[in-house]
């Protein structure tokens, strides 16, 4: 790889980082006049049309089996529709900063299922210790929302984020099982497009979104969502993919919880006391433990099939 191309996969990797990791910040603001379904289906429709527009041009091929189809619409349920959802609706009773923390967790819980569904992710000892690391930095989280007084509102809107995560990573081990073969495009086109027409349809019948109160802060927000959070980041992230791999890529999480606290801090004025720098420490040290390479003997998880002989 040249410098230059080195130079750009890293400028595209922070700004990877940027986007989704404010992109808390934004859905923050959307929900001060948005309700949930309607937030995230306009942010799905914007970020839509991005990428109609991008596979259109690069003449991507489309799935030729059928039973494709209906991978990538569960796919646009538990890792889109779904989540986006369970984030939308926390974020009116959590601050985004702990959204962003809570959500940088994902490999915490994608290892876990993995371990049950995969032969190949077993638990070993780095993992295990990085899950009680990284779980003890989520218990924290969750304690200061109720200590701080926040109440019922808080607990559940945290739990919702702790669902959403695992969401998240239901679906990582669900495409890695299911949806392979094709350009990366691809199914970031259908997941978005099959969750925009549920997120709308649920939205039509239960939030009239025509009759809610549009400001130019919620648009504002709708469009960097849309056009960034879930439009270009796409781009960047499937650049990434083919020149890093997967694994290296992956390591955007950390910087989620780092731009989330600052961003909520500096535009929301969301305090950052104690309990979230200990908890976000915590989830990034469990993170890296998890992607660590010492301690790889198995402790749990799938037995790998007999291999038949020649």
């Amino acid at each position: 790889m040249t410098s230059r191309g080195s130079r750009l996969d890293w400028i595209l990797f922070l700004a990877l980082g940027l986007m989704w990791g404010t992109s808390y910040l934004f859905i923050k603001i959307g929900v001060e006049t948005l309700p949930t379904f309607t937030l995230v289906a306009a942010r799905l429709g914007t970020g839509l049309v991005l990428l109609v527009a991008v596979v259109a041009i690069a003449r991507e091929r489309l799935p030729r089996e059928p039973k494709m189809y209906g991978h990538l619409l569960v796919m646009s349920v538990v890792n889109i529709a779904l989540p986006f959802a369970l984030i939308t609706s926390a974020e009116q009773s959590v601050d985004s900063a702990v959204a962003a923390i809570l959500n940088g967790g994902v490999p915490l819980f994608t290892i876990v299922i993995a371990a049950l569904f995969l032969h190949d992710e077993p638990i070993t000892v780095n993992r295990l210790a990085g899950l009680a690391v990284g779980y003890t930095g989520v218990i924290i989280l969750v304690g200061r929302g109720l200590g701080s007084g926040g109440g019922p509102g808080a607990i559940s809107g945290e739990l919702a984020l702790l669902a959403s995560t695992a969401s998240y990573g239901f679906g990582a081990v669900y495409a890695r099982r299911n949806v392979r073969g094709l350009r990366p495009m691809i199914p970031a086109l259908f997941q978005v497009g099959f969750a925009f027409v549920i997120t709308g349809t649920i939205a039509l019948l239960t939030e009239r979104p025509f009759d809610v109160q549009w400001t130019g802060r919620s648009i504002f927000a709708i469009a960097w969502l849309g056009l960034l959070g879930s439009g270009l980041a796409y781009l960047c992230f499937f650049r990434l993919l083919q020149s890093w791999g997967a694994t290296r890529t992956s390591m955007v999480a950390y910087l989620l919880p780092i731009v989330g606290i600052v961003a909520g801090a500096l535009v929301l004025s969301e305090v950052v006391d104690a309990g979230v720098l200990v908890g976000t420490a915590l989830v990034i040290g469990g993170v890296a433990l998890v992607n660590s390479r010492f301690g790889q003997r198995r402790i749990f998880g799938r037995t790998p099939p007999p291999v038949d002989a020649a």
